[in-house]
């Protein structure tokens, strides 16, 4: 009877501490394009010769390995152990349930009578539930995204004939180079633009990648009239504060300096000169307005346009707002609340870009930290600081 007991606790005291492999993921609640830091760690008492262990890949997920692995000794039960532990960084594409796995760990270790003999030790798989990227834009989410721009000269006062070089860089953390928005396109009547080749890097860290993309053009005017070339917006997902955030690539005022030397003011015509040229100018704006909006540039055209939008009462993003509201769908509301800033942005009304924070927490921050908001106070929100 003490043998069969002794043979018992054996086996049980064997399967306590038997070879074992597991996915170890954060509690978090991951939106399209959010890096997923996951750790596979296994435990095992076997001795090892030789093993493989492949990532498996999906067409659900984008993924790389932060680090090498780390293989060390350590404690496990009260039982020295081997413990391997490898990095890895998944990057969901689309929102729904994502699954993770099996992960086979596939070993040759020695067995009974020093004969080695294979040895397969899954991870079970798991299931993550990955939400909507907050915005209509482009997934693009990062634990930090910075823009950093240098001029080759002073673009509102060029040279004759002299061509300016920009070179924008954007840097993000936790997110691919493939994830980085494309180079916007820096296009005008009045621009010859030339886009050198961009480049794109990526540096793992056991943290997460570090990608960096540069964006370089030579621009010069057509002719010495002075334009401005609009800022770029780049909307992004702050995974730390959980939150969305704009990143801009700035307005610059562009044009040839003697454009504005050789300009002469009306100041310096005679009065009576200048009474019957504003005479003119006002009979051919009474007479003429259809004809010269029809003949005005493109550029000037389109700054007309926008004034026109801003000083217009109808603001169809407003009512699509005020409709999402009636559904009580806080997604639907972040989506229309997105189009709402955005448009605000384009017509250069003034934009805190804190309008959504209360509700991106909602959706986005730990169930343990999410506030409670209101459809009415998000809008409210939205429509306050805007």
């Amino acid at each position: 009877m003490v043998r069969w007991i002794a043979l018992l606790l054996a086996l049980v005291a064997s399967s306590a501490h038997a070879d074992s492999l597991r996915l170890v993921v954060p509690q978090t609640q991951p939106v399209v394009g959010e890096m997923i830091p996951i750790i596979l760690r296994g435990e095992y008492t076997s001795l090892i010769t030789l093993e493989t262990l492949t990532f498996p890949n999906s067409d659900q997920y984008d993924w790389i390995q932060l680090a090498r692995d780390q293989w060390r000794d350590e404690q496990v039960d009260g039982r020295t152990g081997r413990v391997l532990e490898r990095r890895i960084a998944v990057f969901p594409r689309h929102a729904g349930p994502l699954t993770i796995g099996p992960v086979t760990h596939h070993l040759t270790v020695v067995g009974a009578n020093n004969l080695r003999e294979p040895l397969d030790v899954t991870a079970p798989p798991l299931t993550l539930t990955i939400a909507h990227f907050p915005a209509e834009s482009t997934p693009l989410s990062a634990r930090s995204l910075t823009i950093e721009e240098t001029l080759s000269a002073a673009p509102g006062a060029l040279r004759d004939g002299e061509t300016l070089t920009r070179r924008v860089t954007v840097k993000a953390e936790d997110t691919l180079p493939h994830l980085l928005p494309a180079r916007p396109a820096l296009r005008e009547p009045w621009l010859i633009s030339f886009a050198a080749p961009e480049q794109r890097t990526m540096q793992p860290t056991p943290d997460g990648p570090v990608t960096t993309v540069t964006w370089e053009w030579h621009l010069r005017p057509k002719t010495g009239e002075p334009g401005v070339l609009p800022a770029v917006a780049i909307p992004w997902f702050d995974t730390a504060a959980r939150q969305m955030r704009t990143a801009e690539i700035p307005a610059i005022p562009f044009g040839y300096a003697s454009f504005r030397d050789n300009r002469t003011g009306v100041d310096h015509l005679p009065t009576g000169q200048i009474s019957a040229a504003l005479l003119a100018v006002a009979a051919g704006l009474i007479v003429g307005l259809a004809a010269t909006f029809a003949g005005l540039s493109r550029r000037r055209r389109a700054d007309m346009l926008r004034k026109l939008r801003r000083l217009s009462p109808f603001d169809p993003t407003r009512r699509r707002l005020k409709r999402a509201a009636r559904t009580g769908d806080l997604f639907a509301i972040r989506r229309a609340g997105e189009r709402y800033l955005r448009r605000r942005r384009e017509l250069g009304l003034p934009v805190s870009g804190r309008e959504t924070a209360q509700l991106d927490a909602a959706l986005y921050a730990p169930a343990r930290n999410a506030p409670a908001v209101g459809a009415e106070m998000a809008v409210a929100a939205v429509l306050r600081h805007g």
